[in-house]
């Protein structure tokens, strides 16, 4: 129709008669309903409201970088900072199920790029998205959250006050109809707008089966660069980053190795994030703890210790926030400046 007619409103404006050629008789009669009149008039009462937009294809702040996409959506709803939609991106995504070491990963790589001035992308879920966000919202670049429903709910319920937040300081956007309920196959059609808002998509920590590798691949497609952050080998949540790297994705370490791949990304100053994963001093059971999850039977062989001394070791760790519980029995060595 737009080939056809031009803009919008001239094909709207154009004899149903006419318009029949290019679609169906269900989608021209709902052009005239009062269920879709209704809904028109619902969004534009919230579209109304302060920090409230409506960007059609036709808008200025409609962001470039979503007309080289294959599909890009004709509008999306967004609640804050709609200027962060026109600067330089990077989308972080991951685990729900993440570790508290991915999460506190997450959380550093998100900050150090952002001081850097690039926005955080994410899709507001929990685990390695959510934890993006706030990493993001710690440093000068922002966040913008896509969103799987409607813009007016916020799924999951856990992270409603996260939501509020990004609304306050960065950016909320969805391509969903205002009143969308959470529906499964929404999320993976929302990962190609994760991916197509930044210039480039990090992974960190994925199984093999995670919608994460979702978002990686429509960033491949889409031309963007992909990076993952390698993990234990023993660990599942790593494999899904590994077979990203074996397939051609960058292997990132620290903040740089990002920067540097971003052609064209020229950040005018930020501090150095080579030693945003620093290692922990090594002190009594940590001296016996690689980077891998461990179990307390390994521990007491390697130290000669009690089963007593290293489980009262590990509990007090735990409570420094030096060793995080993983299940299955499992404990994980945390590094300084990640701990909670």
């Amino acid at each position: 129709m737009l080939r056809q007619f031009g803009l919008p409103q001239a094909a709207l404006a154009r004899k149903r008669a006419e318009l029949g050629a290019f679609t169906t008789p269900a989608v021209l009669a709902a052009l005239d309903s009062e269920a879709v009149a209704a809904a028109v008039g619902h969004a534009l009462a919230w579209a109304a409201q302060p920090g409230h937009a409506v960007i059609t294809l036709a808008d200025d702040t409609y962001p470039r970088l979503l007309l080289e996409i294959p599909d890009p959506p004709a509008l999306l709803y967004a609640r804050g900072r709609t200027e962060l939609l026109s600067r330089a991106a990077l989308a972080i995504v991951g685990s729900r199920n993440a570790t508290q070491q991915g999460e506190a990963n997450a959380a550093a790589l998100a900050k150090a790029l952002s001081d850097a001035g690039l926005t955080i992308v994410s899709g507001l879920a929990l685990g390695i998205d959510a934890a993006a966000h706030r990493g993001g919202l710690g440093g000068a670049g922002s966040t913008i959250a896509v969103l799987g429903t409607g813009i007016d709910i916020v799924y999951p319920g856990r992270n409603a006050a996260l939501a509020a937040e990004i609304a306050e300081r960065g950016l909320l956007v969805s391509e969903f109809p205002l009143g969308t309920a959470p529906a499964a196959q929404n999320f993976p059609r929302r990962n190609r707008l994760i991916s197509g808002l930044a210039r480039g998509c990090l992974v960190v920590e994925a199984a093999l089966a995670s919608g994460s590798l979702i978002t990686a691949r429509a960033a491949a497609e889409q031309g963007r660069e992909v990076f993952a952050l390698p993990g234990s080998i023993h660990s599942p949540l790593a494999k899904g980053c590994h077979a990203l790297i074996k397939s051609g994705a960058k292997l990132v370490e620290s903040a740089e190795d990002v920067l540097a791949e971003l052609a064209g990304f020229r950040p005018s100053a930020y501090a150095s994030t080579t030693k945003e994963l620093p290692d922990t001093p090594d002190a009594g059971v940590l001296a016996h703890m690689g980077h891998d999850p461990v179990d307390v039977d390994a521990l007491c062989s390697r130290a000669g210790m009690s089963a007593e001394q290293v489980s009262s070791e590990l509990l007090r760790l735990e409570l420094d926030g030096r060793v995080a519980a993983l299940p299955g029995g499992l404990y994980q060595r945390l590094e300084k400046g990640q701990r909670r």
